[in-house]
């Protein structure tokens, strides 16, 4: 590499870690390497869901970026703009400053956000699941309800604050009402007033693809909707929110339930700073070539959610937005980087899919590792040794607290740290929390 180019990577996520992570090694000191993102830690977004649980504390699933990246500059920043042909980008720090770095090569790993579908009252009822703020605000809320169903006026509103609704049956909506119904039965089992009530939680599953996990292998959806019946989710497929108000939300079967939460799993979107580039998008993710390099742009790469990366495996299609492709995909950027400075040569992004795994909390899970069905103890234990693996750090931390959580009962408290207005929806930055006088 030239002497002390910079390479500026935009966001930490699966993408943007591991090609930092790729790119120091290969740089070895010739180049500098510029990640910016917003705040100093990689989050490990397939354990959310154990965190509204209460099942890890949320510094499990987040990594030190200065502590694991030591030869990587961390500009702590929310990128606002990007200056293609004078070649820099401008961010906004955490206390409003604002800066811009010139870049040489710039890898755009910006990953999505919520998707927002135009369902009246969704925006400001619903709650989305993208980051840690969000899984910190479901696990108080739902702690918050249980307490108030033992105090409720009536018997309507005990059921009402009973009843959760998780909108999108896709991976992580799957998860979330796994996750959340075991939860919930432990609090209702600790609280005599609901237990000597007989009052139990209930838990709806939407989706309006005809089953569950529909991307997914379809033993996947039979195992995971096998296991959620049993718990007593109601699966609804073919049905999704028609309107959301403060009783409850209608859905498009004509059917109102009452409820005071709604969790919005409906899918994600591109950072809306793909939008303002001005380059050309399929369906708002960043066009690129199969080396991950933007066509007319050579110096500029992209991959992950933001990107349309080519599925060579098959011809006409994009990879799917998961976190399996954004973690390969920032690997082969960062060798792709590499080789436009002369070192190495530039390889296509081709994949082989090594399957799924979904967690289902407790012991229970489905998983398809290399493309064989498993289910129970055997794929929980499957599912939890891959996040482990896949961890870049904390991996003792969690498994500690996965040991924890199967001698103990968990602690039910709410701690009031995120409130329902810091988390809205429609926030650009799902991974930070709005505070007050302050502005996303």
């Amino acid at each position: 590499m030239s002497s002390r180019a910079r390479i500026v990577i935009v966001g930490a996520g699966f993408a943007g870690y591991q090609a930092a992570r790729e790119l120091s090694r290969k740089a070895r000191g010739a180049a500098e390497i510029v990640l910016v993102n917003p705040h100093d830690h990689f989050l490990y977004l397939p354990l959310l869901p154990e965190v509204a649980a209460g099942v890890l504390e949320p510094r499990r699933v987040t990594v030190s970026l200065t502590g694991t990246l030591p030869h990587v500059r961390l500009v702590l920043g929310h990128v606002d703009a990007v200056d293609l042909d004078g070649r820099r980008v401008t961010y906004t720090g955490p206390e409003g400053d604002h800066g811009s770095l010139r870049y040489d090569r710039l890898l755009l790993t910006v990953g999505s956000v919520n998707k927002l579908l135009p369902v009246p009252g969704v925006a400001e009822r619903a709650h989305g699941f993208r980051g840690l703020p969000e899984a910190l605000y479901l696990r108080d809320h739902v702690v918050r309800q249980t307490e108030l169903a033992a105090s409720a006026a009536s018997a309507e509103e005990c059921a009402a604050r009973l009843t959760f609704v998780v909108a999108g049956a896709g991976y992580t909506g799957t998860e979330v009402a796994a996750h959340g119904v075991l939860f919930t039965d432990s609090l209702v089992r600790r609280n005599s007033a609901l237990r000597a009530a007989g009052a139990r939680p209930r838990w709806l599953l939407l989706d309006p693809a005809p089953r569950l996990l529909p991307g997914l292998d379809e033993r996947l959806s039979r195992t995971a909707e096998r296991v959620l019946r049993r718990r007593g989710v109601e699966i609804r497929t073919r049905t999704t929110v028609k309107e959301a108000t403060r009783e409850g939300v209608h859905l498009d079967d004509g059917e109102f339930v009452p409820t005071r939460s709604l969790v919005w799993c409906v899918g994600v979107r591109p950072d809306p700073l793909v939008a303002g580039l001005g380059l050309p998008t399929e369906q708002g993710r960043l066009c690129v070539d199969e080396y991950l390099a933007v066509p007319g742009r050579p110096e500029v790469f992209a991959c992950g959610d933001a990107a349309a990366v080519p599925d060579l495996t098959r011809p006409g299609e994009h990879t799917p937005m998961t976190a399996q492709h954004a973690q390969r995909q920032g690997r082969a950027a960062a060798r792709n980087i590499a080789a436009s400075y002369g070192h190495g040569e530039r390889r296509p992004y081709r994949h082989r899919d090594l399957g799924f795994t979904v967690a289902l909390g407790g012991a229970q899970a489905a998983a398809d590792p290399l493309h064989v069905p498993l289910s129970g103890p055997l794929a929980a234990a499957v599912t939890r040794g891959y996040h482990l693996a896949a961890m870049p750090g904390n991996r003792v931390r969690v498994a500690a607290d996965w040991l924890l959580d199967a001698a103990l009962p968990r602690q039910g408290v709410q701690l009031g740290l995120v409130r329902a207005g810091s988390v809205p929806l429609d926030t650009e930055t799902p991974e930070t929390a709005r505070t007050p006088g302050w502005e996303a």
